[in-house]
């Protein structure tokens, strides 16, 4: 499965002189690792903020509210069916 989030994150190099990596960290990185964690085979979970975007371009449809750990609040996802038209 894939989750997808839309936000800030901190990128650049990670590590130390002879072992550097490029990396991503902050609170959008980890959403979208907790959505994809959620999703099943083949399925496509959305943030309410990409799904605000794109859901023009999309049918969807609402998972509720997922309870995700390391988040306070519970988070509203959307199931990605198909592109529109």
């Amino acid at each position: 499965g894939v989750g997808i989030a839309n936000g800030y994150a901190t990128m650049g190099a990670i590590g130390f002189e002879g072992r550097r990596d490029y990396g991503a960290i902050g609170p959008v990185t980890n959403l979208s690792a907790r959505l994809c964690g959620e999703a099943s085979a083949s399925q496509v979970l959305v943030s309410q903020r990409v799904f605000g975007k794109v859901e023009e371009r999309i049918e969807a449809q609402s998972v509720g509210e997922l309870t995700l750990r390391g988040l306070s609040k519970p988070v509203p996802a959307y199931n990605v069916l198909r592109l529109r038209g």
